[in-house]
This record gives C-alpha cells, structure tokens and sequence, in this order.
C-alpha cells in the first residue's frame, strides 16, 4: 500500500483563494477554464452565434476573467 500525501499549501496561499480553499489542486485552473468558457458562450449569444468570431470571443472573455480573479486577488 502506498502512501500518498496531499501537497503541502501554505496559509497564505489557502487564504488567498478565499472559500475554494479546500478543493483539491488544479481546481482553479478548471474553474478558470470553465468561466472562460460560459463568458465566451454569453458573448457569442449576443452576436446571435454568427460564425467566425469564436477565438474573439474566446480571448476576449479569457481577459475578462483574468481582470476579474486579478481583482480577487487570485491571479493565476
């Protein structure tokens, strides 16, 4: 049997990512991801899903989130 050991957090590090303090490594970068993605599905919705916008859309809201978790003081 192997024993594995979570990865060592620091208080500061665990402060600073506010309630999703306990959630497992890489997590962040999924909700990252997954935010991206639902801001980039609202800014194509706007458009009415004309095609040929998808990587606009997908930067453009990438900086939007970015700015947000910035503002949150959980930049990546």
């Amino acid at each position: 049997m192997t024993n594995i050991k979570a990865p060592r957090v620091s208080k500061a590090a665990r402060t600073a990512r506010g309630p999703g303090a306990a959630r497992a490594p890489g997590c962040y970068h999924e909700d990252r991801h997954a935010s991206i993605a639902e801001a980039a599905y609202f800014r194509a919705e706007l458009r009415g899903f004309a095609p040929g916008h998808e990587l606009e859309d997908w930067l453009a809201a990438e900086e939007e989130v970015d700015q947000r978790l910035m503002g949150e003081g959980r930049a990546y």
